[in-house]
């Protein structure tokens, strides 16, 4: 069996969107599983939109997904000699013509055809006259005008197409500039692309590149088309719907494995999965599995699907995501090891990085300020006391570690005769400034005396006060 060869073929006329980053994934991750090889491309043609910006941005979403390429990355402005020798290739063979109709004319054209019921395209005027190469004009393909052409896809199904509904398309403008339909298909052919997995909204351009694949004698590529990615009104995703730039989650704090987790899920299946590592979804990616209905992208679902990847990695592989949350917060992590103790008390709790990073605050600001109403609550004089024998027993505590605590907390329960929760919610409050955070042990543990007897005493003298 050949080698499988996918490949990616962005426009750089953008940031790399959710739906491109799956079309992506699809491709790389079938390539990786028959053990095949990626091919990027870079389809900058268009040199009026086309920026490095946006080819830097593409690279860096691509990289930041782990979504690597085998060959490439290759610019089609690079190629344009070649382009031009497929172009002569065809109208030396007969199989494209030169065209010099106006567009005026072949506007009329189009109108009149429309106004008799027809489709409003090129009459093929020029295309029996054998009109030499000259200045302005274009090259169109003789497309064949009878029978039809059937897509073997292999996600959709056969889809046919009636030759009568094509028109004879440009392939070089009147410029010299090759259209895109001739140079993708000159791509794939050169770049020895055999598997073609891309959006449905490419599947009207495929008889086109199908009779072009033809009329080169090269063979056909499998197609695949599959279905959008639509917003949760079923119309097609856009940025209301949460359709950013894939770094932009990356900034909002979603975890690289999550994200192309979710963006497979969106179209492929395995059984009711839900959770996948990144080698578990090369180890069982299939076209088979893909799905013919369009995926609805769910900001809450991806939400969701993050914080089970944060909660699943371990502390030491999450803290590299983690710090640039930290450092942006002006918060210095200190030892590896006194990091990755707080990350294993806010990885269950937090659905972001982002989040994780501001529920860490606590563990690294020199003065804790209270939430207002937690304060209010419970730093109230009938805490003082408990808080203060706290404190006094902490202070006289040789190992700071969660056995030795516990007894701690026990022992000023039966002087006070109060229960656990009366006594670690001032605490709790006095540590970290909320009443939410992770286990109160764990807290202090972490803390460490120094920095806790500090807290202790502040909150005592606001009770006093």
């Amino acid at each position: 069996m050949a080698t499988i060869v996918t490949r990616f073929p962005p426009s750089p006329t953008g940031y790399l969107h959710v739906g491109g980053a799956r079309t992506a994934l699809f491709n790389w991750l079938y390539a990786r599983h028959t053990q095949g090889r990626f091919v990027l491309r870079i389809e900058d043609t268009d040199r009026v939109r086309s920026t490095k910006e946006s080819v830097d941005a593409i690279f860096e979403a691509l990289e930041w997904l782990g979504i690597d390429w085998d060959d490439g990355p290759y610019f089609q402005s690079e190629r344009l000699e070649l382009y031009g020798e497929y172009i002569d290739k065809l109208a030396q063979a007969g199989k494209a013509y030169y065209c010099t109709c106006s567009p005026e004319k072949i506007d009329a054209m189009r109108k009149a055809a429309m106004a008799a019921g027809g489709k409003p395209k090129y009459d093929g005027t020029c295309r029996e006259k054998g009109l030499p190469k000259t200045e302005g004009a274009v090259v169109r393909f003789k497309a064949p005008l009878v029978g039809s052409t059937i897509i073997k896809d292999v996600i959709k199904g056969p889809i046919e197409f009636q030759n009568s509904e094509l028109d004879d398309f440009v392939i070089a403008r009147s410029d010299g500039t090759p259209t895109y339909n001739f140079v993708v298909v000159v791509d794939d052919i050169t770049m020895g692309i055999n598997t073609i997995i891309r959006g449905d909204d490419h599947a009207m351009n495929t008889p086109k590149q199908i009779h072009l694949y033809h009329a080169l004698g090269s063979e056909l590529p499998v197609y695949g088309h599959v279905p959008m990615v639509l917003g949760a009104d079923r119309t097609r995703l856009s940025k209301r719907h949460g359709a950013m730039s894939v770094t932009a989650y990356r900034e909002m704090g979603y975890l690289p494995e999550a994200v192309l987790n979710y963006l497979v899920r969106l179209g492929w299946s395995y059984g009711d999965q839900e959770f996948f590592h990144t080698a578990e979804l090369i180890e069982k990616f299939s076209l088979e599995n893909i799905g013919k209905s369009a995926g609805i992208f769910d900001q809450e679902k991806l939400q969701a699907l993050n914080a089970d990847h944060i909660q699943a990695m371990a502390p030491q592989k999450l803290y590299p995501h983690l710090q640039p949350f930290l450092a942006r917060a002006g918060y210095d992590p200190g030892p590896g090891d006194y990091i990755e103790k707080i990350i294993a008390t806010l990885n269950q709790r937090s659905k972001t990085l982002q989040e994780m990073a501001d529920a860490a605050g606590f563990y690294f600001a020199d003065d804790i300020e209270y939430e207002e109403k937690a304060a209010r609550k419970f730093l109230k004089p009938a805490a003082l006391e408990p808080v203060r024998l706290l404190a006094e027993k902490l202070t006289a505590l040789k190992v700071f570690a969660e056995k030795p605590l516990e007894d701690v907390f026990r022992a000023v329960m039966e002087e006070t005769g109060l229960k656990l929760g009366k006594i670690a919610q001032p605490v709790r409050v006095a540590l970290t400034g909320r009443t939410a955070s992770p286990g109160i042990f764990e807290i202090i543990e972490i803390i460490g005396r120094e920095k806790v007897l500090k807290r202790l005493a502040k909150a005592v003298a606001y009770m006093e006060e």
